[in-house]
């Protein structure tokens, strides 16, 4: 027994009760009609049709008839059969906006989570539990940007890092890429393409990765007095560096991931895609600007506090910066590799020089001393051979200060030319 065909017959027996009340003139159809809780022409309409047919004529007509508004068995049928054929193991959610965008559907997302719960595809939530206030949102884009890496199976048989980074104010995704594991220089990527597109933020909300922080213990507190390569780059763009001390603590970014594993290995998936190259491409020009459309809001307040940059090469900050002094032989060792300065015209030499290395995120290195950038190299810092452009003859290359390549001349070891 149906509850509509419940409430019908306890409706029934209160109508009896007041219509012989209303008979021996107890009441009158007003105050009957106020108990029953309708209004005095329904009651009269009732009675009518109680007088002519009995009780059978206070049966709801509308009980066991097809609703004019309900959906055919073949649209559900159809529905059902696409998420389980296709869009297997996708949220509700996730599978109700691709079924509106792409296959055309009208339905509400209430209406899909109700019929895919009935046929089984998607199970029940469980009960939430006491609900926790979040922390109230930066005002402004540009006052705190996330970052972090999540490790996880975005296609079938390979674990990558996927570096994302985010706005507090609005959760939009300025920058994400797949890289083999997180560590210095995929957060130099990140942010040199925020700071590139966007400008200078106020502050970097992390992890205490080894990367960004120096602890003394596992689950410690960080060291703000030794820097990291990541930290240290921050300190010269003039942005503070903020550590998490706990996953609530980063609920926001948490959440994001939590959405990305979910959605991004599926969207891969049906887009074919395998190699890491193919998925960074897809993920900037397809996924990031639909993951921001659906899931970014409004800032609470108008207006950026995003900085332009418009300082020196933002590449010679955002890398690895380590000091070296220059050996006997005008070379510089970092890493097994002997890096060879060329002569310039400042300087004949720079034995036992101090200069500074810089390893950028391409693998490809330069030798500064001070201000100047005396060479670059390809990532394997070979020696430079031989027989190449005078630096009259070539261009310049990018960057302040930047002087060409060139072929390293003979070093006159006399006393003149030591003295000089």
């Amino acid at each position: 027994m149906t509850r509509a065909t419940v409430l019908q017959e306890v409706r029934q027996m209160r109508f009896e009760e007041l219509y012989g009340r209303r008979q021996r003139r107890e009441l009158t159809m007003v105050e009957a009609a106020e108990i029953l809780g309708v209004t005095e022409r329904t009651f009269r309409r009732w009675s009518t049709r109680y007088e002519a047919e009995g009780v059978e004529g206070l049966e709801d007509r509308r009980i066991g008839r097809a609703s004019a508004r309900a959906v055919s068995v073949d649209e559900v049928l159809r529905k059902v059969t696409l998420h389980e054929s296709r869009y297997t193991g996708w949220t509700v959610k996730h599978f109700h906006e691709r079924w509106q965008d792409t296959h055309g559907g009208t339905r509400s997302y209430t209406w899909t989570k109700n019929r895919l719960q009935r046929a089984g595809h998607v199970p029940r939530a469980p009960r939430r539990g006491a609900h926790r206030k979040k922390r109230p949102r930066k005002p402004l884009p540009g006052m705190m940007l996330h970052q972090d890496g999540s490790r996880h199976e975005w296609v079938p048989g390979c674990q990558w890092d996927l570096i994302a980074t985010l706005d507090d104010a609005t959760t939009e995704l300025y920058s994400a890429f797949f890289v083999e594991e997180e560590g210095t220089m995929s957060s130099f990527q990140g942010l040199r393409e925020v700071i590139e597109t966007k400008g200078l933020f106020s502050s970097l909300y992390t992890d205490r990765g080894t990367h960004y922080w120096h602890t003394e213990e596992t689950g410690g507190k960080v060291d703000k007095s030794r820097l990291t390569q990541v930290h240290r780059a921050l300190q010269q763009l003039g942005i503070t560096l903020i550590p998490a001390y706990s996953p609530e603590a980063r609920g926001r970014s948490e959440r994001v991931f939590r959405t990305l594993q979910d959605r991004l290995p599926k969207e891969l998936a049906l887009a074919g895609i395998a190699d890491m190259a193919a998925a960074n491409q897809y993920l900037a020009e397809h996924f990031l600007p639909a993951y921001n459309r659906r899931f970014a809001v409004p800032a609470v307040e108008a207006g950026t506090a995003f900085v332009p940059w418009v300082g020196a090469s933002l590449a010679d900050m955002l890398c690895v910066q380590e000091d070296r002094v220059v050996a006997n032989d005008n070379t510089v060792c970092y890493q097994g590799r002997h890096l060879q300065i060329p002569p310039d015209q400042h300087r004949f030499h720079y034995v036992k020089a101090t200069v500074r290395v810089h390893v950028y995120p391409d693998g490809t290195l330069a030798v500064f001393h001070g201000p100047r950038c005396l060479a670059r190299y390809p990532p394997d810092g070979r020696v430079i051979e031989p027989g190449e452009a005078h630096p009259s003859r070539r261009g310049p290359t990018r960057g302040s200060g930047d002087r060409p390549i060139v072929a390293p001349r003979p070093i006159v070891r006399d006393k003149v030319s030591a003295r000089a």
